[in-house]
């Protein structure tokens, strides 16, 4: 059967309401970068971007995200899935939950999204690390009101996940909007950190026995299963199929069948 085409995360009502956040961290200019701040400047200058293609592409490519807030005195960080539409960061959850009971307030809040590249062995352990790309943003929560600002967030959302489901999977009904809170967090403040190579070494160090280098670390997808699925048996789209064979570290399509 023939799946409609991929719909548009951009929606009259959430480019209007990005229009507005977008005012606020002025990007009118088309800056490349952003502003460094007090409260986003890298210390460490060779490691430090503040690139906006960089950190976009960071924040597209991470799975999660994690939104670190303070709630009566007590700091908190909640892992959350996310999804990006221009400069606005949406999130989704139970109204419910601790956080977003507290960022209907409209706080500012820390996001954080961190890719591990490798694993960097020295010959001390002193020198050993991680090669990573990170960033981090802070910026004040907005409770998305607006109904088309709001669905197109959680489209946002699912198609980060996976590009192609929204089209294929049904679409929230009204009662499942209403248990559903989208926050929208702007792009205002937000900062990369980049660490690439091999290890640093003591040159004191260069003639120890040890093994030194860097091993390489890729997030991916395993062998598709519906066990535990329930309902009527489909075979795998070929959406979710590429998105498999992308990201399976090269061990072929994945062919799930229906039955």
């Amino acid at each position: 059967m023939t799946r409609p085409a991929r719909a548009s995360v951009t929606t009259a009502a959430a480019a209007s309401s990005a229009a507005a956040d977008a005012e606020s961290v002025d990007v009118a200019d088309a800056d490349s970068v952003y502003p460094v701040t007090a409260r986003t400047e890298v210390r460490r200058a060779d490691r430090a971007s503040y690139d906006r293609a960089l950190i976009h592409a960071i924040l597209d490519e991470a799975r999660l995200v994690h939104v670190a807030f303070v709630l009566d005195g007590t700091p908190f960080v909640v892992p959350m899935l996310h999804g990006r539409i221009g400069e606005i960061l949406y999130l989704h959850g139970l109204p419910a939950a601790r956080l977003f009971r507290h960022l209907r307030g409209g706080p500012e809040v820390c996001v954080e999204a961190t890719l591990l590249d490798g694993l960097v062995m020295a010959r001390s352990s002193f020198h050993h690390s991680l090669n990573f790309r990170s960033v981090m943003l802070v910026g004040r929560a907005r409770l998305v009101r607006d109904h088309a600002e709001k669905v197109a967030g959680l489209e946002a959302v699912v198609e980060h996940v996976a590009p192609g489901r929204w089209a294929d999977a049904r679409r929230p009904n009204g009662q499942e909007l209403r248990q559903t809170h989208v926050v929208a967090i702007p792009i205002a403040e937000a900062s990369a950190k980049v660490r690439t190579g091999g290890p640093v070494e003591d040159p004191a160090d260069l003639d120890l026995p040890v093994w030194s280098g860097v091993i390489p670390v890729r997030l991916s997808l395993g062998e598709p299963s519906t066990e535990g699925a329930a309902g009527v048996p489909v075979p795998m789209p070929a959406y979710l199929a590429d998105l498999v064979e992308a990201r399976s570290g090269g061990n072929g399509p994945a062919v799930v069948g229906g039955g």
